[in-house]
């Protein structure tokens, strides 16, 4: 197996060590951060991914600001 060094965030690099974490509680065994990336990956529908994003109501509320802001720049510049 191949593999690659990327640079992420320290935030997402906890949230992919929290995400592995409650792996291993649930399936009672080791899981490396790349089978819960991999795990992401073939998530066949959104809502595997359901509950897995623990943000408070006010980073809600600023996340779907950012994406209906981005959305409306996508849209006017791909329309």
């Amino acid at each position: 197996m191949d593999t690659k060094a990327i640079k992420i965030s320290k935030n997402n690099y906890e949230w992919l060590w929290e995400l592995a974490g409650k792996m291993q509680t649930e399936e009672k065994r080791n899981i490396s951060i790349d089978e819960a990336l991999t795990r992401l990956r073939s998530s066949k529908k959104l809502s595997d991914l359901a509950g897995m994003w623990n943000i408070n109501d006010k980073e809600a509320r600023k996340l779907l600001s950012n994406i209906r802001k981005r959305w409306g720049n996508w849209k006017a510049r791909y329309a």
